[in-house]
């Protein structure tokens, strides 16, 4: 039976009875790698001197990884320089935080040949490789310059922008290409493809050798005589395993303690990494306008932004957490009280369960991302609630997110009056609505469980270009069925 290679920029969590990172990598993954025989291969965390990395496999509770060393100025402008400061900033639409230089670019191919030279050592002829996000987008180009033909593919968590955008990336023509060297590329959703087929169109170089055909929800571009299948797959949660989570630790003593504390005021959450795309800031500022637009609701709710610091030696991540602490302090100065402190600002992480139970005590979910590949909170926070009380999910309209919870308040997070009226909304939402519009989106969810996500990928996998590069046999590759899908994944 063909083994499962999974490659990203970091592993699991290797320690003994350490927790999954709550909504991340781990846990979506966690369905296929109790199936499949895998081995999960990236980077050990670990920043070493040149000449001393070590790659080495390592056998955990958590199953079999494969993790290797960065050197210093790897680290610096692989990871530090372009994947953080060019790519991230330019597929979340934050041009003006884009800072290149060629060496960091020189840098990111370099690990990327380093990653692919340790997997080449590994790889068996049937086994089939799954690479996950920007970081790591030439490795199945990498891959094929070494003579491997097997099955390849690659899902971009994060979002896919506009050609109009993304054609600011420098040397985009070089790197982006590339993508079609997988046999499979995944996005969150029909968007990104259509954005990244548009930008295939228009700037491919191969203009005259070049196709698109849709067949079964899914395009198939073509290019040289090498197809690639690009699909839309939205990763999901069990929402049914997590609302129980949610009832266990709405029990704990935690969860109590905090509850209590609030002293019968309403409960707004949002829970981010503390990172610009998320929009903590305009967030902020709307719940001041909330209380500018609608002062009957001073002292009576409490906001609770859990934000754990996130990639700290870059100077703009640095920047951006004075400035979320310097706008909580003025707010909370301009509008606390001795006993009420309007915003409760944290940068500590909490575990998935003791959030879990944060969201089922929550008359709000603030989840307004300036632009997001999925959001898994704003699925949480739904999953989380109690059926018959259920709180309500104001969703930016910009997070992937949004096109399965179109139930949820969909607001702009750049105009924080808007935000700040969904607020008041929300908090005076009549109970029949709040339990129309939770029951509608758990549906939803419920369509899409976590292993749903990791099935559907590899079977699209499975049935994707073989060695030759051609499409297999078999009712996938029927042919265009389904044009009117071309057409509004194209538009």
């Amino acid at each position: 039976m063909a083994r499962l290679i999974l490659v990203s920029n970091r592993v699991g969590n290797l320690a003994p009875g350490a927790n999954q990172r709550a909504g991340g990598l781990e846990v979506a993954l966690a369905p296929i790698l109790k199936e499949m025989e895998s081995v999960w291969f990236g980077w050990s965390g670990d920043v070493v001197p040149a000449g001393k990395v070590v790659t080495r496999a390592v056998e955990s509770e958590r199953g079999a990884f494969v993790i290797t060393d960065l050197a210093e100025e790897d680290y610096q402008e692989y990871y530090n320089g372009f994947a953080n400061r060019v790519l991230w900033p330019v597929l979340h639409y934050r041009i003006d935080l884009t800072e290149f230089n060629r060496r960091d670019l020189t840098g990111y191919f370099r690990v990327n040949r380093h990653f692919a030279t340790e997997l080449s050592k590994m790889l068996a002829p049937d086994d089939i490789v799954w690479v996950h996000d920007y970081h790591l987008i030439p490795i199945a180009e990498e891959l094929r310059q070494r003579g491997h033909d097997n099955r390849i593919g690659f899902f971009l968590h994060v979002p896919f922008p506009a050609p109009e955008v993304v054609t600011v990336l420098p040397n985009h023509d070089r790197l982006l290409p590339l993508l079609l060297q997988y046999d499979l590329v995944g996005f969150q959703t029909e968007t990104d493809i259509g954005n990244f087929v548009r930008y295939l169109l228009a700037e491919h170089r191969m203009a005259s050798r070049k196709s698109v055909e849709a067949t079964d929800h899914q395009l198939i571009f073509t290019c040289e005589g090498r197809q690639t299948r690009i699909g839309s797959f939205p990763v999901g949660i069990d929402v049914e395993e997590f609302q129980q989570v949610a009832r266990r630790a709405a029990k704990s003593s935690f969860v109590r303690d905090v509850v209590e504390s609030l002293d019968n005021r309403g409960l707004i959450i949002g829970v981010d990494r503390l990172d610009y795309s998320k929009g903590i800031i305009e967030r902020m500022e709307a719940f001041e306008r909330f209380f500018l637009l609608h002062p009957e609701w001073r002292n009576k709710v409490t906001y609770l932004q859990i934000a754990p610091k996130n990639r700290s030696e870059i100077p703009e991540y640095s920047e951006l957490a004075q400035a979320v602490g310097a706008a909580a302090g003025r707010i909370n100065g301009m509008y606390g009280e001795a006993a009420w402190t309007p915003i409760r600002y944290l940068n500590r992480a909490y575990s998935r369960s003791s959030l879990a139970g944060l969201y089922r005590a929550a008359r709000i979910g603030l989840v307004t991302p300036l632009r997001d590949g999925m959001n898994l909170v704003a699925k949480e926070y739904i999953a989380a609630q109690v059926p018959e009380d259920p709180g309500v999910l104001i969703l930016s309209r910009f997070a992937g997110s949004a096109a399965e919870c179109k139930q949820a308040l969909l607001v702009n997070p750049y105009d924080p009056d808007s935000v700040a009226h969904a607020v008041a909304a929300a908090m005076a939402m009549p109970l029949a609505e709040r339990r129309e519009r939770h029951h509608a989106m758990f549906e939803t969810l419920r369509q899409n469980p976590t292993h749903a996500w990791s099935t559907r990928f590899m079977q699209s996998l499975q049935l994707s270009a073989g060695p030759a590069g051609a499409l297999e046999p078999g009712p996938v590759s029927a042919t265009r069925r389904s044009e009117k899908h071309e057409r509004n994944l194209l538009s």
